[in-house]
């Protein structure tokens, strides 16, 4: 007879038994949805579980993974709901609505709150992602039409000249 794990049962609702990382997972969810009304939330655990193998690997080894670009990708799909556009596509990340959205993320081991933008690049607005060297993320969008105007093709920009989120 198989033995029945009764440490994450919450309760009994409509024939099924509802577990607690179950209701734990919804409510999340639902602090997303709340925060970010256009959260994509089907990307919530691929963002969560690449954030937590990123800072785990970090603190077992003290080096970095190559995944925080992917990490600011979606964490723009579920903050702002961008659509994020294939792999190694040319232009930009992705579109929010009929803007093509390019993503730069700050790194936790980066020295100084900058990215580089390449201004040949095909994008009407710009997240800027930012992990601190607690693992915390954040991001600021600003239209590109905002940034500020300079000769040559890179422009860089620096994280606290980013309007912040209202």
């Amino acid at each position: 007879m198989e033995e029945i794990d009764w440490s994450d049962r919450a309760f009994y609702d409509d024939g099924e038994w509802v577990t607690w990382s179950e209701i734990d997972e919804q409510l999340r969810y639902k602090e997303w949805g709340a925060k970010y009304p256009n959260a994509i939330r089907s990307m919530i655990p691929y963002f969560e579980d690449l954030l937590s193998l990123a800072e785990s690997y970090h603190l077992e080894t003290g080096l970095h993974l190559s995944v925080y670009g992917d990490i600011g990708e979606l964490f723009g799909a579920i903050t702002y709901g961008i659509k994020l556009n294939k792999t190694y596509a040319q232009g930009a990340d992705g579109r929010l609505g009929n803007d093509h959205v390019e993503v730069k993320t700050i790194t936790p081991f980066k020295t100084k709150d900058v990215v580089v933008v390449d201004t040949n690049g095909h994008f009407n607005k710009l997240l800027v992602v930012k992990i601190n060297e607690d693992f915390q993320v954040s991001g600021r969008m600003i239209d590109r039409k905002d940034l500020p105007k300079r000769e040559g093709r890179y422009l860089r920009v620096r994280w606290g000249d980013l309007p912040t989120p209202k």
